[in-house]
C-alpha cells in the first residue's frame, strides 16, 4: 500500500506553494511508492470559505495585494497580531485539524509554511500518534518566536542554513531531529541545461552576447521600483520580468534606452532567461535569491526597514557569502551594477560555491524519517522503553 505524504502549504507570497510543487515533483520520481498529496492549509482550515465571503477577499489574496503595492513595512506588526490571532483560535485549528487528519490518513505530514505548525502538531499528535511532522523552512533563517520553530515539540526540521539549524539547536531540539540541506527548495527545471546556445540565445533575443545582460524581477505582479532601476540603467543590457503587472510592462516597453533591452509579462520560462543573464536585481526573497544564485548570477538586492522581517537576515548571508551587494536603496543603483561588473568573475565564482542540491537531497532525509518512525512503532514495549 502506499504511503500517504502531505505536503502542506499555503498561497501566501508564492514562494511556500512553488516550495511544495517542487519538492512533489522530486518525490514522484524518486518515490513512486509514496501518494504525494499537496495540502493547502487555508483550504482545511476554512473549507466553506467563511472569511472569504465575510471580508470579500481570502487571508493569501490580501497578503498578495499588499506585497504587490509594496506595503511591507505593516507587515512586521501585522506579523504580531496574526501570531496572538492564532494563540487564540489554537484549539478550533487544533479540532479541525484533527478531524482532516483523521479522514485522510497520512503517514507523515511534511509542513513547507510557518506560524501554524504548533496548530498542526498537536492535531496530529493528538489524533494519529507516531505520525512524523516535519518541517521545512523555506527562509534562510527563523524570525522567532512562533515563526517557524515551535519549543517543545518530538518533531524534524530541515534547514538551508546554518543559521537555521543553529536557532533549531538554540530552541531545544536535538541534532537528531535537526536535518540540514544544502539552500533552499528549486524546480528541477533550475537543474536542467538549456537546449540552446547561451550565445545563440542572446542573438535571438537582440541582445550583444560579448557584453553583460542584467535580469530584473520582483515577483509576481512587479514593483514600481524596476520603473526607477531602469531609469538608470539604459546603459545596460537588461531583462524586466514583469509578472502580472501589464502596466508595469507598457511604461518599461516605451522608455528609451542606450543598450537593448527585453521586457516580459508572466512567464514559466524563468530558468530560460535567468540563463540568459549574467546578475540580477530584485527583492531579498528567499526564492527568487537562490533561483539567481543556481543560475550563476550575483544579485544586488535592497534591505531596508521595508523589507519584511522574515527576509532580513538574507542580506546579511548574501554579504557573508560574497554573492552580491546589498543595498539601502535603489537610488544608487546604476554604481553598485557597474561596481559588481567591474569584479564580475569573483562575484561569479563565490555563486558557484553555492551548490544548492537541496531538492534532491530532501527525499533522502524524508524515507529516513519515515523509516526511523515506522521502526519505533514496531519495536516492542518494555519496562526499560517506559522508564526512559
Amino acid at each position: 500500500m502506499k504511503k500517504n505524504i502531505d505536503l502542506i502549504y499555503f498561497n501566501a507570497g508564492g514562494g511556500h506553494r512553488a516550495s511544495a510543487r517542487a519538492l512533489e515533483a522530486v518525490l514522484k520520481n524518486s518515490h513512486p511508492d509514496w501518494n504525494v498529496r499537496l495540502v493547502n492549509l487555508f483550504e482545511v482550515l476554512d473549507s466553506r470559505q467563511v472569511y472569504k465571503r465575510v471580508t470579500g477577499v481570502a487571508p493569501e489574496e490580501f497578503y498578495n495585494r499588499q506585497l504587490a503595492k509594496g506595503w511591507t513595512m505593516a507587515m512586521t506588526p501585522e506579523l504580531r497580531i496574526l501570531q496572538a490571532f492564532i494563540r487564540l483560535t489554537h484549539q478550533v485549528m487544533v479540532k479541525r485539524l484533527q478531524e482532516h487528519w483523521i479522514e485522510t490518513e497520512p503517514d507523515m505530514v511534511v509542513s513547507l509554511v510557518p506560524n501554524f505548525n504548533r496548530a498542526m502538531y498537536d492535531s496530529l499528535v493528538s489524533s494519529l500518534p507516531g505520525v512524523p511532522y516535519v518541517t521545512i523552512l523555506t527562509d534562510l533563517a527563523d524570525n522567532a518566536p512562533h515563526f517557524w520553530i515551535e519549543e517543545n515539540q518530538q518533531q524534524h526540521f530541515i534547514c538551508g542554513t546554518d543559521k537555521a539549524m543553529e536557532q533549531a539547536r538554540a530552541a531545544g531540539h536535538p541534532d537528531r531531529c535537526i536535518h540540514g540541506s544544502s539552500g533552499m527548495l528549486l524546480h528541477p527545471d533550475f537543474y536542467r541545461k538549456p537546449d540552446i546556445d547561451r550565445r545563440e540565445q542572446l542573438q535571438a533575443a537582440g541582445f550583444d552576447p560579448d557584453k553583460p545582460v542584467g535580469l530584473v524581477m520582483f515577483g509576481g505582479h512587479g514593483s514600481k521600483a524596476m520603473i526607477k532601476i531602469a531609469k538608470q540603467l539604459s546603459d545596460v543590457q537588461m531583462i524586466y520580468i514583469c509578472g502580472h503587472n501589464a502596466a508595469l510592462a507598457k511604461k518599461i516597453s516605451k522608455m528609451q534606452t542606450r543598450a537593448h533591452k527585453l521586457v516580459e509579462g508572466f512567464t514559466t520560462q524563468m530558468p530560460v532567461y535567468m540563463e540568459m543573464a549574467d546578475f540580477f536585481i530584485g527583492k531579498p526573497g528567499p526564492g527568487s535569491i537562490s533561483e539567481a544564485i543556481r543560475k550563476d548570477m550575483p544579485v544586488i538586492v535592497v534591505s531596508n526597514k521595508w523589507t519584511m522581517i522574515q527576509e532580513r537576515y538574507n542580506g546579511e548571508w548574501i554579504t557573508k557569502n560574497g554573492l552580491g551587494i546589498v543595498l539601502p536603496s535603489f537610488a544608487k543603483i546604476n554604481q553598485a551594477v557597474h561596481r559588481l561588473l567591474d569584479d564580475l568573475d569573483r562575484y561569479k565564482a563565490n555563486v558557484r560555491r553555492q551548490d544548492n542540491q537541496a531538492v534532491f537531497e530532501v527525499p533522502h532525509i524524508l524515507e529516513n524519517i519515515l523509516a526511523q518512525s515506522e521502526l519505533a512503532q514496531q519495536a516492542p514495549i518494555t519496562t526499560s522503553t517506559i522508564a526512559n
